[in-house]
């Protein structure tokens, strides 16, 4: 790996780095934190660009994002990430090996949580994230597609129809059943997002990566600090963080569990996620948002049975696996999940009706 230090160095950050170490597990990127002398500690990260292809664009957006939300907060250095230029004015570094690396303020007093394990704190998660939403409701410019076609099912049916045709891992013909489910929804999820496509559910800046440990929390107060990760930043409708919180949050059980029986929606989960979400955005959804806003979970979940039995046809490519038929149980698992809504549906609309009277 480059020299950290001499990375760090090549951004504006006051003072010098004294020492730069690791945090967290990096997933996607390679994250680390950075001690300086001076007033500030900062987070470096090396972008994977097999992730993220256009890592300026992905920067662009952030910046933009961020620079909106700023003029807005009380307290810009602490209610948003803080993006630091490199010292050459780009918003991010590439070494010598093509790496990119980008830099932002490391925000102080802060604390992170992996788990919804509770209604309240689903509540809260969805506060975090309908107070980002908020607060880009006004945003009106296009932001990049940093990674193509994600959550539009159009571009999810091509990949599928491809892995159908081709059944890379000779498996199709022993999934007929769940190939079945798929198809029998086909014709219902593409009508949704052709309500995105037409112009009837808007364009927003959405997020993309909802789970709970993307929201800041100050350690001090206990309050919604902030959404960070912003990566996955892009244009699409707001009811796919809505619909990608819902599918991890108020599951009963993990979204690979095999014991398909334990599967099932948490209305108690979903109801305190909504209320927590509509508290922030109940002014600025449009009507057709409010009214598709139950739908959201069963469209996000049918694309995740998607892509875990697309992976499982096509022979275990994308997702790691832990044994040979992983994902073949996340793609049932993901059914389960998906009948469970369907079953629910009615008090889904009926919850999200009651909220936005209050």
């Amino acid at each position: 790996m480059a020299d950290l230090l001499d990375i760090i160095g090549r951004f504006a950050v006051e003072g010098r780095a004294t020492g730069v170490r690791p945090l967290g597990e990096g997933f996607i990127n390679d994250t680390f934190i950075v001690d300086t002398d001076g007033p500030f500690r900062y987070i470096l990260q090396r972008k994977n660009k097999n992730v993220f292809p256009d890592v300026p664009a992905m920067m662009d957006n952030i910046a933009a994002v961020t620079a909106h939300i700023k003029r807005k907060v009380k307290d810009p250095l602490r209610e948003t990430l803080t993006v630091i230029p490199a010292k050459d004015g780009r918003l991010y570094h590439q070494d010598g090996d093509g790496e990119y690396w980008a830099v932002c303020l490391f925000i102080e007093d802060t604390v992170t949580y992996d788990v919804a394990a509770t209604p309240a704190m689903a509540r809260q998660g969805g506060i975090g994230i309908g107070r980002f939403q908020a607060l880009l409701s006004d945003f009106d410019r296009p932001l990049a597609e940093v990674i193509k076609g994600f959550h539009n099912i159009r571009w999810r049916f091509t990949q599928w129809d491809g892995s159908l045709s081709d059944d890379l891992g000779r498996r199709a013909g022993s999934v007929q059943e769940e190939i079945d489910f798929v198809e029998e929804r086909r014709a219902e999820m593409l009508g949704f997002w052709k309500m995105v496509e037409d112009g009837t559910l808007p364009l927003r800046v959405t997020h993309n990566d909802t789970k709970l440990s993307n929201i800041l929390f100050d350690s001090r107060s206990g309050e919604v600090l902030c959404a960070i990760d912003l990566d996955t930043v892009m244009s699409s409708t707001s009811l796919n963080d809505v619909g990608d919180a819902i599918r991890s949050y108020a599951n009963a059980t993990v979204e690979d569990d095999p014991d398909y029986a334990r599967v099932a929606l948490r209305l108690d989960m979903y109801e305190a996620y909504m209320d927590g979400y509509l508290s922030q955005r109940r002014q600025t959804l449009a009507p057709s948002e409010k009214e598709w806003l139950a739908f959201a979970p069963l469209y996000i979940t049918y694309e995740q049975v998607l892509r875990f039995l697309m992976d499982y046809i096509d022979g275990d490519r994308y997702y790691k696996i832990r044994y040979p038929e992983h994902n073949l149980v996340r793609t049932r698992s993901q059914m389960a999940l998906l009948r469970s809504m369907e079953k629910q549906y009615a008090s889904m609309q009926g919850i999200v009706q009651s909220l936005l009277e209050k």
